[in-house]
């Protein structure tokens, strides 16, 4: 994702064609079980390595000053890189994302008003153009490692923000017979994996689905 420009759809798939090329030389060359190393380098290297270079700073200072100071000098920042330098070399965030989640106690809820339909919309709608698409009868590919500890830590402590963080709608918090119960509409992920990133214990992980399934954004 290059921040300042708001663009990553470039990146995602010139990463996926270097990929596919370094697994059918792999395959190619008989090789099975074993990660291909060479991949890492040939991004870095490519135009997605260095479109990523430039703006490499532009979040970690955003984060750090706020809006304006972290904008302005992460601007200038951009700007040296273009020209092959850096005073700041690379910045790096002071923690992962998922620690950055507080408890809910902590906060006054926030009240959204409904999609109105033209300037904004829901989320099932949105999904619906993205036209994602699983088989409903395989195995749920986002991973709970330990329900009891997602409803003792993200519902009860963190407020449920899975049903929040997730852009298709793909989690929820549903209360049956008085008891709490946590479900997965795994057949909505767009894969972008926020919940593995986000999750506050790191009790969600994303692996790939069955069958290659998921988004298939038809006007890219």
């Amino acid at each position: 994702m290059n921040v300042p420009r708001i663009k990553g759809s470039h990146n995602a798939v010139l990463s996926g064609m270097l990929a596919a090329e370094h697994i059918a030389q792999a395959l190619a060359a008989g090789r099975a079980n074993d990660e291909p190393v060479s991949y890492e380098a040939a991004w870095r290297a490519s135009d997605i390595g260095q479109d990523l270079w430039r703006v490499r700073n532009v979040k970690p200072l955003w984060s750090r000053l706020g809006t304006l100071a972290g904008i302005a000098l992460g601007g200038l920042d951009m700007w040296s890189n273009t020209l092959g330098f850096s005073a700041l070399g690379t910045l790096r965030h002071r923690k992962p994302d998922w620690q950055g989640l507080q408890p809910a106690a902590q906060f006054a809820p926030i009240p959204y008003p409904k999609p109105d339909g033209k300037l904004t919309f829901d989320r099932l709608s949105s999904v619906f153009l993205s036209n994602t698409n699983h088989e409903e009868d395989q195995p749920v590919h986002l991973k709970v490692a330990d329900q009891a500890l997602q409803a003792a830590s993200e519902h009860d402590i963190y407020g449920g923000p899975s049903a929040r963080y997730c852009p298709a709608g793909v989690y929820e918090w549903v209360e049956e017979a008085g008891r709490l119960r946590f479900v997965i509409n795994a057949q909505n992920c767009v894969h972008c994996k926020t919940c593995d990133i986000k999750d506050p214990n790191q009790n969600i992980t994303w692996v790939p689905p069955e069958g290659g399934g998921g988004p298939n954004y038809p006007n890219m």
